[in-house]
């Protein structure tokens, strides 16, 4: 974050004067979609996001009807009138 912040600052606040809030949201907008969309990334391999997203395959969803989900990993609560036969087992 803080490297972002650092190149928002050096390449788009400090390389502008900005006189009123819409050219502020124009010029910020303007550095916004380069940065997401044009700018090469190094966590990228020093592709841009479009480039790596149209290198990346698209996750096939298995259709597979052998394979079922996995067991549920949710706590199974008690009824009321679990909990209250514990109780009275308790007493």
């Amino acid at each position: 974050m803080e490297s972002f912040h650092s190149r928002f600052r050096d390449e788009c606040l400090n390389r502008e004067q900005l006189w009123t809030l819409t050219e502020a949201r124009v010029v910020i907008e303007d550095f916004r979609q380069d940065y997401n969309a044009e700018r090469p990334h190094s966590s990228l391999g020093y592709l841009s996001p479009q480039r790596f997203a149209t290198k990346q395959p698209l996750p096939i969803p298995s259709s597979r009807p052998d394979r079922q989900a996995g067991p549920s990993l949710r706590l199974e609560l008690p009824t009321t009138t679990e909990v209250s036969t514990i109780t009275e087992a308790k007493d």
